[in-house]
């Protein structure tokens, strides 16, 4: 048997057959405008496994990758995060200087996203579906995702991914998950 030329690529099979191929889109939003700080976040807060365009699919979301977004709320940045919610992450991660900062705001959303992960350990389910119902309750809040989920377990004895959640949410959190979803379609 011949070893490929490339034996670093031998490494990469098991994170490429969980994110699956890629190809080009042609979106403005999917350049590579923060490629860096949404790779590098989503290996220190996910690992190495994790398709780190899950994450700029969200920043495209939250504010079009618009470093200088306000949300009616004022919610900030590319990853829209509330000032308070931005206390609390410095809080548990004082390395985090600044809201406006798109390096920081990134960092920051990615992990809140894997707080809010965390939060859905219980749910015996596979990681992608873990993720939506994290993505979910970075729009919708975890308590409001959490009331969804209860209220589905109420119906289904066993709650395991978000398509049976999805209907006891608020709309825009629906729109929300699966425009991510759908800009993750269109790459994969």
């Amino acid at each position: 048997m011949r070893l490929p030329s490339r034996p670093w690529l031998l490494l990469m099979l098991p994170a490429l057959a969980w994110a699956g191929g890629f190809k080009h889109v042609d979106h403005k939003h999917w350049t590579d405008k923060y490629d860096h700080y949404f790779r590098k976040n989503s290996k220190h807060y996910f690992g190495p496994l994790v398709n780190w365009r899950w994450f700029k699919a969200q920043g495209i979301a939250e504010s079009g990758l618009n470093p200088e977004a306000r949300s009616k709320v004022g919610a900030v940045g590319i990853m829209q995060i509330m000032p308070k919610t931005f206390d609390y992450i410095r809080k548990k991660n004082a390395s985090l200087e600044s809201l406006d900062d798109p390096k920081w705001n990134i960092a920051a959303g990615i992990y809140y996203d894997r707080y809010l992960y965390d939060k859905w350990i219980f749910l015996e389910t596979d990681n992608r579906e873990r993720l939506f119902f994290a993505l979910g309750s970075y729009n919708a809040g975890f308590r409001r995702v959490r009331k969804a989920y209860n209220r589905s377990a109420k119906k289904n004895e066993n709650v395991m991914t978000w398509e049976q959640v999805q209907a006891h949410v608020p709309g825009a959190t629906r729109h929300y998950v699966r425009r991510i979803r759908k800009l993750m379609s269109d790459i994969l």
